[in-house]
């Protein structure tokens, strides 16, 4: 039998049939797995896999078919393997908010450079704009022209105010989309917004922190009511990159990708080379000082070849 991976916990799997039906269903034995990568979950949210029945409601994993696509991120458990947040993605959205809590430029720049890697389509959602002060909204209209101007959608939202939710509705229309953002944006107010009768759980913002409390153990996916799906992901402190070197960083920064090949040099890490395009481009500010600041930190923290 054929279905869908719609919730991982790590041992046990919910798959869907062709029928709509859920299966408890796990591994036994080896696992033909298409397209194999080493990650520390062989079978991810997403994923089309083939399963042998046990009884009425659990089975067997047998295979994985070969993914379309995936997106990784460092193991939470092993910083040096890889974890496939999910698979078979249309397209990447990072939840993000100004306050309440504060998402950092470097945590999105970071979604959004592995979304680039995988070649997943990404864009930005800014929640709790409503929250918004006069002190912030230069800060809030400076995000959405970055992303905008690079290429990335950009929806300001209430997730409480359904008007406000219409334009990423009509985005994520027969889609399967990945939700990513730090615990507290509110991705699962607005997924309880999406999907009315799912009922997440969510939880109030620390006011000694300021910062969310996990309400996401697991990824998990839903069927959106007007068709499409959403993959929920656990609120996330921190992206941490894998497999990616310093000399391919600026490939996934699409600003810098369409300048770089008029850089003097071919192996110009766009630091302080001289007759560097990226640097020029700064210079004229047709490259978001900011953007450019969390590359020189991304960059930074990718370990040297040797």
């Amino acid at each position: 039998m054929e279905g869908l991976v719609y919730k991982s916990t790590g041992s046990w799997y919910l798959i869907k049939d062709q029928t709509n039906k859920v299966w408890q269903a796990r591994i036994k034995g080896k696992l033909k797995i298409g397209g194999t990568i080493s990650s520390t979950n062989p079978i991810a949210v997403g994923d089309h896999v083939s399963f042998e029945p046990e009884n009425e409601t659990q089975a067997i994993i047998a295979n994985v078919n070969e993914r379309n696509n995936y997106i990784v991120r460092v193991s939470p458990h092993n910083k040096n393997q890889k974890h496939i947040i999910a698979s078979n993605i249309d397209l990447a959205l990072v939840v993000a908010t100004l306050r309440s809590p504060r998402t950092s430029t470097g945590f999105i720049d970071r979604f959004l450079l592995t979304a680039e890697a995988y070649h997943i389509p990404a864009a930005v959602v800014i929640n709790k704009t409503d929250l918004v002060t006069d002190k912030d909204r230069t800060a809030f209209e400076e995000w959405q022209q970055c992303y905008t101007r690079v290429g990335y959608p950009v929806y300001p939202i209430v997730a409480l105010e359904p008007a406000s939710l219409q334009p990423l509705k009509t985005l994520l229309q027969h889609k399967t989309t990945l939700f990513i953002g730090h615990s507290g944006v509110g991705k699962s107010t607005l997924i309880n917004q999406l999907i009315p009768d799912i009922a997440l759980k969510t939880t109030e913002i620390s006011e000694w922190s300021g910062k969310g409390q996990h309400t996401t153990t697991f990824a998990e996916m839903h069927d959106l009511p007007d068709g499409g799906r959403i993959i929920d992901t656990p609120g996330v402190k921190e992206f941490g990159l894998i497999d990616i070197e310093k000399e391919e960083l600026a490939h996934y920064f699409p600003e810098m990708k369409q300048r770089m090949s008029t850089c003097k040099f071919n192996n110009c890490l766009h630091l302080n080379e001289p007759g560097c395009a990226i640097i020029e481009a700064l210079h004229r500010g047709e490259i978001a000082i900011e953007r450019y600041v969390n590359y020189r930190t991304i960059l930074d923290s990718i370990p040297a070849k040797y």
